[in-house]
C-alpha cells in the first residue's frame, strides 16, 4: 500500500466554548443559577451584579452611627449606564405588555429609603415590635426528656440509666435497642441489674410525651391510650385489647373480624377506633426540626383583559454589567490579553444570560397557550401535551425544550407547578380522541373524594366510571394513578 497525503474538507458542529455556557445555563435550576453567578463574579473582576442584595444594607459606622446610605452609585438601577458599560441581563419583556424599566423605577425607590422616613410614635421601652427577633433554638426530644429526669428521679444511679436508656431512642422515641442488649453492654463492675433497667425503663415511659421509650408501635399506642383522660372504662379496655393484640385487623380495617373477635356492636368499635385515631404514633417527632424547602417560580402567569398573561419574575433575574472603570481602562491602555478575555468572557454570560430567560419565556408562552383550559377550569381540563409540540412551535430542539422545562416553576392561580406538569401521557377516548393522564388523575381523585366511605371505590369500579365518560383505561392503569396521587386502596379505605 502506497502512502500518501489527501486534503479534504469536510464541515461538522463545535461546540464553542459560549454556546457550552448557554446550554450550561439553560439547565440549571434557579438556586443553581445564583451559584454559579457568584463564582463567576468572584473570577472575572470586569463582571458586577448591579442588583447586589447587600447594597441597601444598614451599615454600623466605625464611631458607632448607622448608616442606610447604598453603598453602589445612583444610577445603578438603569438597565444601560453611559460610559461604555454593558446592558444588563434581564430580558425586555415587552412581550408580556411589561415596561423593562417598571423594576429600576422600584429599586430607585427603595434605595431613597433611611430611618427618617420611618413614622414616629411614642413606644414605650418594653415595645419592642420594630427590633429584629432571634429564633431560639428549638428543644431536643434528649433535652426535653433530661429536663423531665432532673426534676422527677432524685437518685443518680436512676438518673444514670434512664440517661444511657434515652441515648438509646431513635428520633421518633422508640427503644430500638433491647434491655437485654443494653444490659449485656454494661460493665460487669457496675453491679446492674436486669431489674434496675426495668424500672428506669418505666420512669422514662411515663415522661412526656407520652409513648416515648415504647418498644413498638403496639406498646407506643397502649401507653398512650392508659393516659388520654375522660375515656369511658369500657371504651378504654376495648381500644387497648385491639392495639396489643389486633393491631394488624385494625389496620387492614377488616371490621367484620374485628367485631367478631371482640365480641362488640359498631358503636362500640367506632368509639374505640375514635381513641386510637387521637394517639401519635411517632411521640418523637415533633422535636425533629424539619427545615421548610422554598420553591421560587421563574415565570409568573396572571388573568387579564386579553386573556392569559406570563410574566418573568423579576425577582429571580439577575442584573449584570461590566464594569465601567475595567472597561474605560482598557480602552484607553488596550488592556492585557488577560483583561480582554475576561471582558468576552463577561458579555457572553450577559448575553446568555439574557438568552436564558427569554427562552424560558417564550417556552412557558407556549405551554399557557396549549393549556388555556387548565388554567381557566382545573387539572381536569388538561390536554395531552409533548416536547416535540413545543419544539416545532418554537423552533427548537427537544432537548432545549428538556432543559428548559427541568426546575423551572410555573406560579399559577392552581398553585406552583414544575414546567414538567404540563406535559404527559395520554389515553384514547371512544370517540377517537385522548384525554391527558394528568386529568384522568384528577377525576380519579374526585371520585375517590366523593365516594362513601363506607362502601368505597374499588379500582375497577372506577375504571368503569372513567369509561361511562368515554376514556378507554384499564384497572391496572387506575391502580398506577391512584399509588401515584398516594390514594390508600379501597380495603384501607373502608370505614365504619
Amino acid at each position: 500500500m502506497k502512502q500518501s497525503l489527501q486534503l479534504r474538507t469536510s464541515q461538522h458542529l463545535a461546540l464553542t466554548p459560549q454556546l457550552q455556557q448557554s446550554i450550561r445555563l439553560l439547565q440549571l435550576s434557579t438556586l443553581e443559577l445564583h451559584q454559579e453567578l457568584e463564582n463567576l463574579l468572584t473570577d472575572n473582576p470586569l463582571l458586577e451584579r448591579v442588583d447586589d442584595p447587600l447594597d441597601n444594607a444598614v451599615r454600623l459606622l466605625a464611631d458607632g452611627a448607622i448608616s442606610a446610605t447604598s453603598s453602589g452609585s445612583d444610577n445603578d438601577s438603569s438597565p444601560v449606564n453611559n460610559g461604555g458599560d454593558e446592558p444588563v441581563a434581564p430580558v425586555d419583556s415587552g412581550e408580556s405588555g411589561e415596561s423593562p424599566n417598571a423594576t429600576d423605577t422600584t429599586s430607585a425607590n427603595e434605595e431613597d429609603w433611611s430611618f427618617d422616613d420611618m413614622p414616629q410614635g411614642s413606644k414605650g421601652p418594653e415595645e419592642d415590635e420594630g427590633r429584629p427577633q432571634l429564633e431560639c433554638a428549638q428543644t431536643s426530644l434528649r433535652e426535653h426528656l433530661l429536663e423531665q429526669m432532673r426534676v422527677t428521679v432524685k437518685e443518680i444511679r436512676d438518673r444514670a440509666l434512664i440517661e444511657l436508656i434515652i441515648d438509646a431512642l431513635d428520633g421518633n422515641g422508640y427503644l430500638t435497642e433491647s434491655l437485654d442488649d443494653i444490659h449485656g453492654a454494661l460493665p460487669l463492675e457496675l453491679c446492674v441489674e436486669p431489674e434496675e433497667l426495668n424500672f428506669a425503663l418505666n420512669m422514662l415511659q411515663s415522661f412526656e410525651p407520652a409513648g416515648v421509650g415504647a418498644r413498638s408501635l403496639s406498646e407506643c399506642l397502649a401507653l398512650q391510650i392508659r393516659r388520654l383522660p375522660k375515656i369511658p372504662f369500657v371504651t378504654r379496655r376495648l381500644a387497648l385489647e385491639i392495639v396489643e393484640k389486633h393491631l394488624t385487623l385494625f389496620a387492614q380495617r377488616d371490621f367484620n373480624k374485628l367485631k367478631k373477635v371482640l365480641t362488640c356492636d359498631d358503636e362500640d368499635l367506632r368509639e374505640s377506633q375514635v381513641v386510637i385515631k387521637q394517639c401519635k404514633p411517632h411521640p418523637g417527632a415533633e422535636f425533629t426540626a424539619d427545615a421548610s424547602d422554598y420553591v421560587v417560580p421563574d415565570v409568573i402567569v396572571r388573568k387579564s383583559k386579553n386573556g392569559w398573561q406570563v410574566l418573568l419574575n423579576q425577582d429571580v433575574m439577575p442584573r449584570l454589567r461590566v464594569n465601567s472603570m475595567y472597561a474605560n481602562i482598557m480602552k484607553q491602555n488596550r488592556g492585557d490579553g488577560t483583561l480582554s478575555s475576561q471582558l468576552q468572557e463577561a458579555r457572553w454570560l450577559i448575553k446568555n444570560m439574557r438568552q436564558r430567560f427569554d427562552t424560558i419565556l417564550r417556552v412557558a408562552q407556549a405551554i399557557v397557550e396549549r393549556q388555556r383550559n387548565f388554567f381557566t377550569h382545573g387539572a381536569v381540563a388538561m390536554r395531552p401535551l409533548v416536547l416535540r409540540e413545543i419544539a416545532d412551535t418554537l423552533g427548537l430542539h427537544e432537548s432545549t425544550i428538556s432543559r428548559v422545562t427541568t426546575q423551572k416553576y410555573m406560579l399559577t392561580p392552581h398553585g406552583m407547578f414544575e414546567l414538567k406538569y404540563f406535559f404527559g401521557s395520554h389515553v384514547a377516548t371512544e370517540t377517537g380522541g385522548e384525554a391527558s393522564s394528568t386529568a384522568i388523575r384528577a377525576l380519579i381523585k374526585q371520585l375517590i373524594g366523593a365516594e362513601d366511605q363506607k362502601n368505597p371505590l374499588s379500582d375497577s369500579k372506577i375504571a368503569d366510571m372513567l369509561g361511562e365518560q368515554g376514556m378507554v383505561i384499564a384497572r391496572r392503569t387506575v391502580a398506577k394513578y391512584r399509588e401515584a396521587l398516594k390514594i390508600p386502596p379501597v380495603s384501607l379505605r373502608k370505614s365504619l
